[in-house]
């Protein structure tokens, strides 16, 4: 296993961040619970057999076309078939609208970071896989939307992460370079986007990183907490 990036030194941080994007479900929110609720309640209400929360929280993070399907596969054992895709999707999303409020919350630190870099001056979007009609009340709900000058949902581009284009749309939006600006988040998705758009990276390790030690991604520093992140880079 590759030692923590907590360990080693940030060589690359020689010009100021300006802007600080941060991923959504594991990162920002606990939205575990709600999301494997829906998939359960998707695959009972089409008579499959329901899966452990555990394998599910592993299919987050691409977005809920990505969760459908890879939940579906999980329980047939099989890929399924893109009539059981197309029957699927509004069936999750039904269920997710009802459920999506109901245990999902702001991990811990999470305000206090929010709050600790917006005074020190830098620019907040939040750069997520998600459907802007899921996203955006789930932030306003959580008292998380106002921290934000942008919001880049998986349905607002033509592209999501991993590809870099939601990164270069927010480095445009605040007219910064993409080195100028830092990505928190918890998977590989995050990572590889960054990597892409030539951004700072940060993991948390408390995500869900589609099943993947925190440790062995491709990240600059892995920070506790967001308020950890705040006072690194305030630090820098």
């Amino acid at each position: 296993m590759k030692p923590s990036p907590q360990a080693q030194p940030l060589k690359n941080f020689r010009l100021p961040v300006k802007a600080v994007l941060f991923d959504l479900d594991g990162t920002l929110l606990d939205t575990a619970p709600d999301l494997v609720a829906a998939a359960n309640a998707m695959l009972s209400e089409l008579a499959l057999r329901k899966l452990d929360a555990r394998k599910i929280q592993n299919f987050i993070g691409g977005g809920i076309a990505n969760l459908v399907k890879r939940t579906l596969a999980a329980s047939l054992e099989r890929e399924p078939d893109s009539q059981l895709l197309e029957r699927a999707m509004p069936i999750y999303e039904k269920h997710y609208a009802k459920v999506m409020l109901n245990q999902t919350r702001p991990f811990a630190g999470v305000v206090e970071g929010l709050q600790a870099m917006r005074a020190q001056g830098l620019r907040l979007a939040c750069v997520t896989n998600k459907a802007e009609r899921f996203a955006r009340p789930l932030l306003g709900a959580t008292g998380l939307l106002d921290f934000f000058e942008l919001l880049v949902c998986g349905d607002n581009l033509p592209r999501k992460k991993p590809d870099p284009l939601p990164l270069r749309h927010a480095s445009e939006h605040f007219g910064v370079e993409t080195h100028e600006m830092l990505l928190i988040g918890d998977s590989p998705l995050d990572t590889q986007a960054a990597r892409a758009a030539g951004c700072h990276i940060f993991c948390v390790p408390y995500g869900y990183s589609q099943g993947r030690d925190v440790r062995e991604l491709d990240c600059d520093a892995i920070v506790a907490t967001l308020r950890d992140a705040a006072k690194l880079l305030r630090n820098l």
